[in-house]
């Protein structure tokens, strides 16, 4: 409330990105939940902008659409390979969906309704299943590399690998309540995208700015340099 404008952009932009992949992919149902899913791992970069302005809050100064984009702009080199990590995870798993999919279906998958019948209803099968389960997987394991990794590079002069080896102990010495942060970060997911992405646009700043504040109350980086 108190930085409108800028944080309801990050949750705009979020959501123009979920139209534009469900447009594109229309005609490739079969890749739709892998792409979803991928654009998804990716999140906790998205937030870069979010991170800023509540570091900028905490200091005692009014953030500005300025400070988001200057937070972009100059990108700390271990954020930047973060970013590219998070994208290769995520299209390799679009990759991966699609192959199984392509490879375990009896028919061709080019209508929605074809594909919610063959993987998703096809109780002969647990391609679904699985499909679900290695996605879960996945994204607990994306989510304890990032849960304050991001934030912590924007923050702090450290390498990435320190980043996500902080992130994953953080979420391990903290199980319950990163549990549960996690749980409200999928309920939050699965309401934005059930109403068309436009529960993004107040989804991801609050998201965005509760995993700032989630790195402020779970790490203690005061003796760590400050990334200038």
């Amino acid at each position: 409330m108190r930085v409108g404008f800028p944080s309801i952009l990050h949750g705009v932009a979020v959501a123009l990105g979920g139209w534009v992949i469900m447009l594109f992919l229309l005609r490739y149902w079969y890749l739709l939940p892998g792409a979803f899913t991928g654009f998804l791992l990716v999140g906790p970069i998205l937030a870069t902008g979010l991170y800023e302005i509540s570091r900028r809050q905490i200091l005692g100064e009014r953030p500005t659409l300025e400070h988001v984009v200057g937070a972009w702009r100059k990108g700390t080199k271990p954020l930047v390979w973060l970013g590219l990590l998070l994208v290769l995870a995520g299209t390799l798993w679009v990759l991966v969906s699609a192959i199984v999919f392509a490879i375990y279906s009896k028919t061709s998958l080019i209508t929605a309704e074809s594909f919610v019948r063959e993987i998703v209803l096809n109780r002969e099968s647990y391609l679904f299943d699985v499909w679900l389960l290695l996605g879960g997987v996945g994204a607990a394991l994306v989510f304890a590399a990032t849960a304050v990794s991001a934030p912590m590079l924007l923050d702090r002069d450290v390498d990435m690998l320190s980043a996500l080896i902080t992130s994953v102990r953080a979420v391990g010495e903290n199980p319950i309540a990163m549990a549960l942060w996690a749980a409200i970060i999928m309920v939050a997911t699965v309401i934005s995208m059930t109403t068309l992405m436009l529960g993004f646009v107040l989804a991801i700043p609050v998201i965005g700015h509760g995993t700032w504040h989630a790195y402020r109350d779970l790490v203690d980086a005061e003796g760590l340099p400050p990334r200038q």
